[in-house]
């Protein structure tokens, strides 16, 4: 988010010295948190930062810190400023890197969020390919199930599945998710298999708490919708330890097909209520925080990672037979049936 324009001042059409002062004095004190630790920095005395500051807000016309006796807090619209002046600073700073080496090669620190679990799966594997592909590319590469505020811990791009919320984020959709049921052939024989979602109710139900509509599983065929409340003797946040329940027989698992299709292709696990998948309308999506300012190795890594998703996601099955050596299936269809 830009300060408004219409909240700006007469600003000069150029930057002389005074006005690299002013927002450095911010950015310092953005970074240190205090006039004292900043001074420090700049080798000023606070009181010369904070008449910078002070200069720098009358001059735009908006207030970008807040002052106490005893603490600087710094305002949405100070907060704002200061991660446009590091985007700028990095970017001259690649601009540098790159006239130093005759622009040949996209250099810099790429920070990328995965989400855990598909990300060891099914990403990790493709990772060396962008890192042969840009050697100048340092990748500092996070896999957590939490989620990550990019803005506030200065990451470049994420990878999110299931359904966006932040709108401070710029999105582009790779692919579509698919979740769906599924429960070893033991439990099949032993215990049948539902034919409606109300039949999960006699069922013993794996949860992942991952879910957006956990503890409920939201289900549609396409024409009907279904909310079950499904239960059983596993909940987990981990889809990796649902998978073994689910193999070893305890249960019915409800999860992306990203979790479960080397199983469904060893015949491990199989699928159940074929006709009806979850959450129908959640995706995977590629994140980033902005598209100004965006530096040369964000633009990378986003073209890479479309090539990575244009031929399907990586698990879907022609892709997997191919990545595995295995020959090619006839696959399934949009309802989980062979085709």
């Amino acid at each position: 988010m830009s300060i408004p324009p219409s909240t700006i001042r007469a600003a000069p059409s150029s930057l002389d010295s005074r006005y690299v002062d002013e927002l450095a004095a911010l950015l310092s004190v953005a970074r240190e948190g205090s006039f004292v630790g900043a001074g420090r920095a700049l080798q000023r005395h606070p009181t010369v930062v904070s008449k910078r500051i002070m200069a720098l807000e009358e001059r735009l016309g908006v207030r970008l810190l807040e002052r106490t006796t005893r603490r600087v807090r710094m305002t949405e619209a100070g907060m704002r400023l200061a991660e446009q002046i590091r985007a700028a600073d990095q970017l001259i700073q690649e601009a540098e890197q790159e006239a130093s080496a005759g622009a040949s090669e996209v250099r810099g620190r790429l920070r990328v969020a995965f989400p855990a679990s598909m990300g060891r799966q099914w990403l990790a594997p493709l990772l060396p390919s962008f890192l042969k592909r840009h050697p100048a590319i340092e990748v500092e590469a996070s896999f957590s199930e939490r989620y990550v505020d990019l803005v506030a811990e200065g990451f470049d791009a994420a990878i999110r599945i299931g359904v966006l919320s932040d709108s401070r984020l710029i999105a582009r959709r790779l692919g579509q998710l698919r979740r769906i049921l599924c429960a070893s052939p033991d439990y099949v024989r032993q215990h049948g298999s539902p034919s409606r979602p109300g039949d999960l109710a006699h069922h013993n139900c794996l949860q992942l708490t991952q879910l957006a509509s956990f503890p409920g599983w939201r289900m549609s065929n396409g024409v009907e919708r279904e909310t079950v409340f499904a239960r059983g003797t596993l909940t987990s946040d981990d889809g990796g330890a649902l998978i073994e329940a689910a193999k070893a027989g305890i249960g019915i698992l409800g999860a992306g097909d990203w979790l479960m299709v080397r199983e469904f292709a060893a015949g491990t696990l199989v699928p159940v209520l074929p006709g009806w998948t979850l959450d129908t309308d959640g995706g995977v999506y590629l994140v980033r925080p902005s598209l100004e300012f965006a530096p040369a190795r964000t633009a990378a890594f986003v073209s890479w990672i479309d090539e990575q998703f244009a031929g399907g996601p990586p698990w879907s099955a022609g892709r997997l037979d191919a990545r595995e050596g295995r020959p090619g299936r006839s696959g399934t269809d949009a309802k989980g049936r062979a085709s």
